[in-house]
């Protein structure tokens, strides 16, 4: 799990507290309370800043996550017990473990985002570095705790919602901080974070209604390549800091251009062969339905991205991955359907 900010630059003019605000004030300081990218800093409230500091907006693909992991596990059922473990398991993947990945993030990242983005929260001085700290450890102890409750209530003899936490913490630990910093690495980096997108919340809402069997575990982690173009998005906003600082993504290693190539081929390749896949297991239903939501994908991917990547990050994620995210929901009610 790591950093994906999904927003335009805006007014670097700081926030003030007043009942007069204008709507793009009000715009800006709901941006930057979500995290979003280019959300300039200017805030005095420590919660707020810390809330900032979580980035909220990037909380929705990994509860999406557990909501396609229990859909493909084939036994979550609509009453008010499991709708609340499956808010906790949410809770547990978002808010705390996201929390604590972007925390995380943005504490190994403060020398590049002095360079990139100097108004957010660590580098403008607006939280301090033992703040910060404090934060990643209770963020981190507090999603550890919400998986092993979910462990108990599940029956698991083997704790596997609170092994499949530690894991997922682990990455983001080593995808932010060195010596492994795997951000470093354009392809490697980027498929941890596609993995930490897709996979491991799929697999804590499988593991917590049902059982997590390895040909999920493959499946999900074949899809989570397509993440994986997701992840190069965001490597978009940051090319002179990158190469500055020696980090090799994608657009710093084959170029702007080349690297958009890269970023929507693996998008669309991977939900295709997710839609081949359900053909083959006789799910055809579910792989038209697959197949329909990657064409307007397609469209804007034209349209927006491969046209100007630096200028139109944002406004091609907004527009064509809601395609995506919902094309994961069908392929975990196809498998859900089919028992796998």
């Amino acid at each position: 799990m790591a950093d994906q900010d999904l927003t335009p630059a805006i007014d670097p003019s700081p926030s003030t507290a007043s009942a007069k605000d204008s709507p793009a004030d009000q715009s800006r300081k709901a941006r930057q309370l979500l995290g979003m990218k280019g959300a300039q800093s200017g805030e005095t409230n420590i919660w707020k800043i810390r809330l900032q500091l979580m980035k909220p907006i990037t909380w929705i693909p990994l509860i999406w996550g557990v909501l396609c992991g229990a859909a493909s596990s084939g036994h979550f059922h609509w009453s008010g017990e499991y709708v609340l473990i499956a808010l906790a398991c949410m809770l547990m993947s978002g808010p705390l473990l996201t929390g604590y990945t972007q925390t995380i993030n943005d504490y190994y990242d403060r020398e590049i985002d002095a360079i990139n983005e100097p108004y957010r929260p660590i580098p403008s001085g607006a939280i301090s570095v033992p703040q910060v700290v404090t934060q990643i450890v209770v963020l981190l102890l507090g999603g550890l705790a919400i998986a092993y409750g979910l462990d108990r209530w599940a029956g698991h003899e083997i704790p596997t919602l609170t092994i499949l936490a530690a894991v997922g913490s682990l990455i983001s630990y080593i995808y932010s901080a060195p010596p492994l910093k795997l951000k470093q690495n354009g392809w490697l980096g980027n498929y941890a974070l596609g993995a930490s997108y897709i996979a491991l919340p799929w697999w804590a809402g499988q593991a917590l209604f049902g059982d997590l069997n390895l040909k999920i575990m493959i499946l999900t982690l074949v899809y989570s390549l397509a993440g994986l173009g997701i992840a190069v998005v965001n490597d978009f906003k940051s090319v002179e800091g990158d190469r500055q600082l020696g980090l090799q993504s994608l657009p710093v290693m084959f170029g702007v251009k080349t690297a958009a190539w890269i970023c929507v081929l693996m998008i669309d390749v991977f939900q295709l062969a997710m839609a081949v896949y359900l053909i083959s297991i006789h799910e055809n239903l579910y792989a038209s339905l697959l197949m329909l939501l990657i064409i307007p994908q397609i469209t804007f991917q034209d349209m927006y991205f491969l046209r100007n990547p630096l200028e139109n990050d944002v406004k091609y994620q907004a527009s064509a991955q809601p395609f995506l995210v919902f094309g994961m929901l069908v392929t975990g009610l196809a498998l859900g359907h089919a028992g796998i």
